[in-house]
């Protein structure tokens, strides 16, 4: 929990590697994923730097290894993932690595050249023996007939007329279905008739050699005369991309040419077959060596990458490299560089070195808690070492979302969706999933399963269970008490003016059975008075009580109850952030600020607003039911507070009650000029008297300070040398930077007028739970009187179990789509937005950046 309270703290650390042994401590500090490198070279481009030609190298291989990849899916094949943890090639293994790469890529490409002229040669073969195949009759070609034509005139002449001399030629051949419309049609137009066609569809579908798919072809046959026509049909077939084979004109001629493209297409496909079998051993052999190929070279190009922001000594014989590591993992980190570097014959070297520069932050995290801490970095990172938001957020964010989401039965589907993605949170088929949307709810399951479980508490308070009331204990109020004592002798609805039951007079619309015709013809509502005794018998043992569902008051009720407590949870959550600021002033050694921002804050939140949720729990203590026409307004006494005056008709709660509030107003009008002015000219004296009287530090003190970082763990944070915004210009060093007061005094300034006004308006905005609350109520409740009551009004047995089941079929899919997903994702937003807004700004900057260390995790995975 330390670590998660705050970010743990992080050294800058000097590595020395041997040239010999850096490629191999760099790789194992890969596998560890300890350090984060700092850019050495950030004014060397990328192709000026040492090991550029490595990384050249090694991205050759990732476009082989692209090319591979894709032969293997487009064989319908899948790579299978690495087995265990592969680690860095050595140059050496590397070279092999790439010899067999390039044989196989050129193997592939070999055999896959074969492949497809094979294929391509067989489906000519197969166009031109379903050209021969089909039964197109050789048609002879028209002749014109001298003299005049009639019915009875035959259009073609016999064998043995007077053109029996014309030679008839013959164009065969085979076209794409959506051409052969097209191609018929320009015959007939170009040739102006001088031709016959025969067009057919082939009767098997034929794979296409590009694709492998199966398709269509339309074979034709054309008969003509004449060497122009026959020019014009040639161009044509061409323009169309016809497949134009040869066609004989005797019929045994055609048949032994068949027999023979029968035969070699038979050979052919044996030819192929084998080049196919060859081809699946290429590909298994890629399916079993890419993989970790690629995993290993991806690690080797991430270590050349590295060793590329390493900058190179005087001597040539080590690198020099800066991380940051945190402090716990220094005594690893030189385990694992002499581990490495023991091979070499030197050991590589590790020592932390000063810096001004911020750390990074650091903050680990595990399945429960990563949601949470998502959901304060989405805000923003925090700065080195302040106060982490996350363990207060596992418990404040899922309860303000459930006090908007309040239902036991919403709460509880809610609750179980999360719990199944719990349980099955280790199986392979859940994480591999590539759904957005899956990933997202898979990623914060165990924020869902608090969600839903606060919102069943909640539901609980609120006693509501899908918008009806359960009745758990027996009700507080008596109605028999009220029948006996007054004879319902009034049914008008008592003024709502007390804040908190039992003072509430309650008007029911369920009428009892006890009560006369005559009685309730002339009383409509039934009004009970917790003043007549035994009409409230004590408080509901949890939550509210259910006979309260059945009053005309009840949405009064629920808004004076839902609407204060709004306001004390707000107060409350927005007090304690301004409290967890204390720890950030203390840990970083500003004890000023407690005097000067965190007590005028507390007084200022708490002598107005921290007041008014006095008030609220007072007068729910102190009024009485005898009391309760009579309650003095709150709201009217917290406006005679800012006015100082008072209402004669509006009596106070307690005595003394002006005096505290006028004196709490003064001290709330007092720390605004403290809060303002404070800080800026305390800064400033200090700046002066360090002006006045610096400090030098002893010559050799440093690089005694140096030896003996790396033994020393728990060293401050000071030595970093940073610090808030307003106090960086304060530390001493040769990196110090000018003492501005007119931006110290505006930054204060603007922290004052968003402090004192967001008060306001932070507070007004933490109603937000109330009114989403009762949207979610009202919602709840549409849905069963519009749904459900239909179906359960039915009368008779049999029409209503008919009916019963799409009723609650819509019933169950509305419930789901809009108050659990729609309705959840405003509250969501909501409680969002009050961390966000209300609560980390009291006393969260946000402004870190997050440790990135250098790790092979993402290769392994």
């Amino acid at each position: 929990m330390g670590s998660l309270f705050r970010s743990e703290e992080v050294a800058l650390v000097q590595l020395l590697l041997p040239t010999a042994a850096a490629y191999t401590c760099v790789s194992q500090l890969g596998e560890l994923g300890l350090v984060e490198f700092r850019d050495l070279n950030a004014s060397v481009s990328a192709f000026q730097r040492r090991f550029v030609v490595d990384v050249r190298r090694c991205e050759e291989l990732e476009k082989t290894f692209t090319f591979l990849q894709e032969e293997v899916r487009r064989a319908g094949l899948g790579l299978p993932r690495p087995e265990g943890r592969l680690p860095a090639p050595s140059p050496p293994d590397l070279l092999r690595i790439q010899e067999e790469t390039e044989r196989l890529a050129q193997e592939l490409h070999d055999v896959r050249g074969n492949q497809q002229a094979l294929r391509a040669q067989l489906h000519q073969l197969q166009l031109h023996t379903a050209v021969l195949g089909q039964s197109h009759s050789p048609l002879p070609a028209a002749a014109h007939v001298d003299g005049p034509s009639s019915e009875k005139t035959p259009l073609l002449l016999s064998a043995g007329g007077t053109h029996q001399d014309l030679r008839v030629n013959f164009v065969a051949g085979a076209v794409e279905p959506h051409k052969a419309a097209a191609l018929e049609r320009l015959l007939w137009r170009a040739c102006r008739g001088f031709l016959i066609a025969s067009f057919r569809e082939t009767e098997q579908q034929l794979d296409d050699p590009v694709t492998g798919e199966p398709a269509t072809w339309m074979t034709f046959v054309i008969s003509y005369w004449g060497e122009q026509i026959g020019q014009k049909i040639r161009k044509i077939t061409d323009c169309f991309h016809c497949r134009v084979f040869p066609f004989l004109e005797q019929e045994e001629a055609r048949r032994g040419t068949l027999q023979q493209l029968q035969q070699q297409s038979q050979e052919l496909q044996e030819v192929l077959g084998e080049t196919e079998l060859f081809l699946s051993q290429v590909l298994g052999r890629v399916q079993q060596l890419l993989p970790p190929w690629q995993v290993q070279v991806h690690k080797m190009k991430a270590v050349y990458l590295v060793l590329n922001q390493c900058s190179v000594s005087s001597t040539h014989k080590c690198l020099i490299a800066e991380v940051w590591c945190a402090t716990g993992d220094l005594p690893a980190l030189q385990q694992a560089l002499q581990d490495s570097s023991s091979e070499a014959g030197v050991s590589a070297v590790a020592h932390r070195i000063p810096c001004r520069d911020l750390p990074p932050t650091l903050i680990r995290t595990n399945r429960f808690t990563a949601s949470f801490q998502g959901i304060v970095d989405a805000y923003g990172v925090g700065r080195y070492q302040e106060v982490n938001p996350a363990p207060y957020t596992i418990i404040t964010f899922p309860f303000l979302f459930a006090v908007m989401f309040g239902d036991i039965g919403h709460g509880l589907l809610m609750f179980l969706f999360a719990l199944a993605m719990v349980l099955a949170e280790d199986r392979p088929a859940v994480k591999a999933s590539q759904n957005e949307i899956w990933q997202t709810f898979f990623g914060g399951r165990y924020l869902l399963l608090l969600m839903g479980l606060f919102s069943v508490y909640t539901g609980f308070v609120y006693n509501e269970c899908f918008s009806r009331a359960t009745s758990i204990f027996p009700s507080g109020w008596s109605v028999a008490a009220m029948v006996n004592q007054s004879g319902w002798r009034s049914g008008l609805q008592l003024p709502h003016s007390a804040p908190w039951p039992p003072t509430h007079p309650m008007t029911l619309t369920t009428v009892p059975s006890c009560c006369s015709d005559q009685f309730l013809s002339q009383n409509p509502l039934l009004t009970l008075d917790p003043n007549i005794s035994g009409v409230f018998l004590g408080p509901y043992p949890f939550g509210i009580d259910p006979i309260w569902s059945l009053a005309a008051n009840h949405l009064s009720f629920l808004n004076s109850f839902k609407m204060k407590m709004s306001v004390i949870l707000g107060v409350t959550h927005m007090a304690f952030g301004v409290f967890l600021g204390i720890f950030n002033h203390v840990h970083f050694g500003q004890p000023h600020r407690l005097l000067l921002e965190t007590l005028p804050e507390l007084v200022f939140l708490l002598g107005l607003f921290g007041y008014l949720v006095f008030l609220v729990i007072y007068k729910w203590l102190q009024v009485t039911v005898a009391d309760a026409a009579s309650a003095p307004s709150i709201l009217i006494h917290f406006i005679n507070m800012f006015l100082f005056s008072r209402s004669p008709t509006n009596r106070p709660l307690f005595r003394g009650q002006e005096v505290v509030q006028y004196v709490l107003v003064v001290l709330a009008l007092a720390t605004v000029p403290i809060l303002l002015l404070g800080t800026p000219l305390y800064l400033l004296r200090q700046h002066r008297r360090r002006r006045r009287h610096p400090q030098r530090t002893p010559a050799g003190q440093q690089g005694e300070d140096n030896a003996g970082l790396l033994d020393s763990p728990e060293a401050s944070a000071s030595e970093n040398g940073w610090g808030s915004d307003e106090e960086k210009a304060g530390c001493p060093g040769e990196d110090e930077t000018e003492f501005v007061p007119s931006e110290v005094f505006m930054h204060q300034a603007i922290h004052t007028i968003e402090f004192c006004l967001g008060c306001i308006s932070n507070t007004a905005s933490y109603l937000r739970l109330w009114a989403l609350s009762l949207a979610h109520a009202q919602l709840s409740e549409v849905l069963w009187a519009m749904v459900m009551r239909v179906g359960l009004s039915m009368g008779q047995l049999g029409v209503a179990a008919v009916v019963l089941v799409p009723v609650f079929a819509a019933f169950a899919v509305l419930t789901v789509a809009i108050l659990l997903v729609m309705e959840g994702l405003s509250a969501f937003l909501h409680a969002l937005r009050l961390h966000w807004v209300e609560f980390q700004n009291k006393f969260y900057v946000g402004t870190g950046y997050k440790l990135s260390p250098f790790s092979f995790t993402a290769e392994d995975e």
